[in-house]
């Protein structure tokens, strides 16, 4: 990824906390690799150098600031990334896909070859994915140490360190001590004990526009947000739990709270509510270019802090996105609830919070009668496809396709045509550039009361590339 040094000589020098997360100054005096808002005196340029991620500056030798601490800083946007093979590898990365597995079982989860996805990652990111996902390891451990109570043990687990050892070598190679040097003075919780997390964000942050877009689709005894924030209970390698996401007033960050999740599972959680939130994007580069088009600029003033909504779980999302085609939302949520009264499972430690039931996993409605709660024939007959898909392994939402082959193999399914396809793309795989062309409510806005032919529509979107997700969340905020 290109660097423009003059725009980050700038924005280290005023500290500009628009660019914090989008690349590091590493100084080659002190061997020491900073966010640009690190509140240090400021080195002389000639001892400067940028790069595009931190795992890319712990790749050249450098190590992370005590004092900034680069694990604090909002995650890089992984739409800035120019491949989208790239995107997913990372959205993978994250969720510990090299914790322990090859760059080979990577590299074909995401459909391409090792050697030509070590070349896009040093091109992209200038470090190798098994530098990327040791910094991750790294700075999240550092996360933990930080702001959680957890045993050291049960952070090097969390973290996807294979054994203490390699936890305590990679912190004394990183900042010259050993891990428990950053607990003195801090007290125990237990490994299953409740945890808070602070998930940075870049301003500006719509967070109210988040809860009220859940708030309508929300599926009662799942999912309820309220005056502290959002809430739901989640299905994670099989084991229930539930999170609580809040606004941290004052603070440019979320807190996460997390219930009754092995540590073990954490740092996938982490990964997957990042994504949910939209945290890692970069709000200001996204409306810019949006703003270009007359039609959307409008919008993009009222809604600077627009983020798209991301899904806990993409076969939850891919049964919410069938119910929903062709009715309203509230049938949909309707029709929804039935279905985890049915077919779902109660969680009782998650009553307390006002939540109490888990939605069914793919095995519980691959045979289900569903024409029994209300759904249409075809409508049953297109969930327990997609059920089945997914148990079968033909619809994997845990792995990383572009947008086309995500589009390609949902169309697959009967019952799923373009517009429900690219909804899920949307939003169970965060694909920035999804676009339910043919969505009518789109048509009409942009047609100005006169709906646009899907073609026609497509070509006016062509100028919203690669961002067109966030456009059509603009819009269909702005019908109301």
């Amino acid at each position: 990824m290109l660097l423009d040094p003059s725009v980050c000589e700038q924005a280290r020098l005023t500290r500009d906390i628009r660019f914090d997360g989008l690349f590091f100054t590493a100084v080659k005096t002190t061997r020491i690799y900073c966010r640009p808002v690190c509140p240090a005196p400021t080195p002389k340029s000639s001892n400067i150098t940028y790069y595009p991620s931190a795992a890319a500056a712990a790749a050249a030798g450098f190590r992370p600031c005590l004092r900034c601490r680069p694990e604090a800083a909002p995650g890089s946007p992984l739409h800035r990334a120019s491949s989208e093979l790239v995107a997913g590898a990372l959205r993978l990365i994250e969720q510990g896909a090299l914790d322990g597995a090859s760059v080979g079982e990577l590299s074909a989860r995401v459909g391409v070859g090792e050697r030509h996805l070590r070349r896009l990652f040093e091109h992209e990111l200038g470090a190798s994915p098994l530098d990327v996902a040791a910094t991750r390891r790294l700075l999240f451990a550092k996360q933990l140490l930080t702001e959680t109570a957890l045993p050291v043990t049960a952070i090097a687990a969390a973290a996807g360190y294979a054994s203490l050892r390699r936890f305590n070598s990679a912190f004394v190679d990183a900042y010259a001590k050993p891990p428990r040097d950053f607990r003195r003075g801090r007290g125990q919780a237990g490994p299953d004990s409740a945890i808070e997390l602070r998930l940075p964000y870049r301003e500006p942050y719509d967070f109210d526009g988040l809860l009220a877009f859940y708030a309508r689709r929300a599926i009662p005894g799942v999912e309820i947000i309220d005056e502290r924030g959002y809430r739901r209970s989640i299905l994670i390698d099989g084991e229930p739990g539930w999170f609580s996401v809040s606004q941290i007033a004052g603070d440019s960050a979320l807190r996460l709270g997390v219930q009754g999740v092995r540590t073990a599972h954490l740092g996938q959680l982490v990964g997957r509510v990042r994504r949910m939130f939209d945290v890692d994007a970069d709000p200001v580069a996204i409306m810019q270019a949006l703003k270009r088009d007359r039609r959307l600029r409008p919008l993009t003033k009222r809604w600077p802090g627009q983020r798209l909504p991301g899904a806990w779980d993409g076969f939850e999302l891919g049964v919410r996105a069938v119910l929903g085609q062709q009715i309203s939302v509230v049938a949909a949520r309707t029709l929804a609830a039935r279905i985890v009264e049915r077919y779902g499972t109660a969680y009782e430690a998650s009553a307390p919070a006002g939540l109490g039931s888990l939605f069914p996993p793919p095995a519980a409605l691959a045979e289900a009668p569903l024409e029994s709660i209300g759904l249409t024939r075809a409508r049953a007959a297109t969930i327990r496809g997609l059920a089945q898909a997914c148990v079968d392994g033909r619809i994997d939402f845990s792995s990383q396709q572009t947008l086309a082959d995500t589009v390609t193999r949902l169309c697959l399914l009967p019952g799923i045509g373009a517009w429900t396809a690219h909804y899920i793309a949307m939003r169970a795989y965060t694909h920035p550039d999804a676009f339910p062309a043919g969505d009518l409510v789109l048509r009409k806005i942009i047609g100005e009361g006169s709906p646009l032919g899907e073609r026609a529509m497509q070509l006016c979107a062509e100028a919203w590339r690669p961002w067109r997700a966030y456009a059509v969340m603009l819009l269909w905020r702005s019908a109301g």
